[in-house]
């Protein structure tokens, strides 16, 4: 299998396909490389290369038990950009993989970069401070952790209904998305998923949103029920200079596999704007 290892041991594994221009796919949490299937499919059809990886403590990477923040997700993005020797490439994340993003090009620049893609993503913060009245109470998290540490097999089936709006009046439940979704979160490591929970829920991202300096898209569902728009997208278009914000009714947090006949051509249609 193809991987790196970063500075302090971990092995990262990844997929690279084809040759042209790059696009950089990051995953959500629990997730892993997988999630872009769709993605992937349709870029590789368009001559772009497209490389995805499993971020430590997911999918085929090491099950870490320390580094499992935004700072070293991000130094591990910058080591893989670096052992391909990646330059003018398209970076998308997706939830906690739209963080990873941000805290790259926050942390990084953009020097590799050509433009980025935020799709329901996690900045500027989700949890609810002080100076972010709009945000997600902590309980919210705490549920969630709660859920990883008693039955993490159960708690991970039950998620999927929120997470592609299944749980919502008339909608068509696809099993095969969701049992995807089970296996790709079974994968990986409790330890680093129950790190990963404070990750994407309390970094803050405000100041990683101002130092983006590339052509940024920002896409969410308005039916997302994971990361509400209205403390995300909303906000982190605004912070991120000339962002493009794209809003879809309806759609849910998972909508790039949902509806990838929705996204896929609004991606190409960015990444060749």
């Amino acid at each position: 299998m193809p991987t790196i290892t970063t500075q302090d041991g971990t092995t990262i594994y990844y997929k690279d396909w084809g040759k042209g221009q790059p696009i950089v796919f990051s995953h959500g949490w629990p997730l892993s490389g997988d999630d872009w299937d769709n993605q992937m499919l349709f870029f590789l059809a368009q001559g772009f290369r497209v490389i995805a990886h499993d971020r430590r403590g997911h999918g085929r990477s090491t099950q870490t038990w320390t580094g499992n923040e935004m700072d070293t997700y991000a130094d591990d993005l910058a080591a893989l950009t670096a052992a391909l020797d990646l330059s003018d490439a398209i970076h998308v994340g997706h939830s906690t993989g739209g963080g990873e993003v941000a805290r790259y090009l926050g942390r990084h620049g953009s020097k590799r970069v050509a433009k980025a893609v935020l799709i329901g993503a996690v900045p500027p913060i989700m949890v609810k401070t002080a100076a972010n009245p709009g945000g997600l109470p902590i309980d919210v998290f705490d549920g969630i952790r709660a859920g990883v540490a008693g039955n993490r097999a159960e708690f991970y089936r039950d998620i999927t209904l929120p997470f592609y709006g299944y749980n919502r009046p008339g909608t068509k439940i696809s099993e095969g998305i969701r049992q995807h979704w089970w296996l790709q979160g079974m994968m990986g490591g409790i330890k680093a998923h129950y790190d990963c929970v404070k990750a994407f829920s309390e970094t803050d991202f405000t100041e990683d949103l101002k130092k983006i300096d590339v052509p940024t898209l920002v896409m969410h569902g308005d039916d997302d029920q994971i990361v509400p728009i209205g403390a995300s997208a909303l906000l982190s278009a605004e912070l991120v200079k000339g962002a493009q914000l794209k809003v879809y009714p309806g759609l849910p947090h998972g909508m790039c596999a949902t509806h990838p006949e929705v996204i896929n051509p609004d991606l190409l249609a960015f990444i060749k704007g």
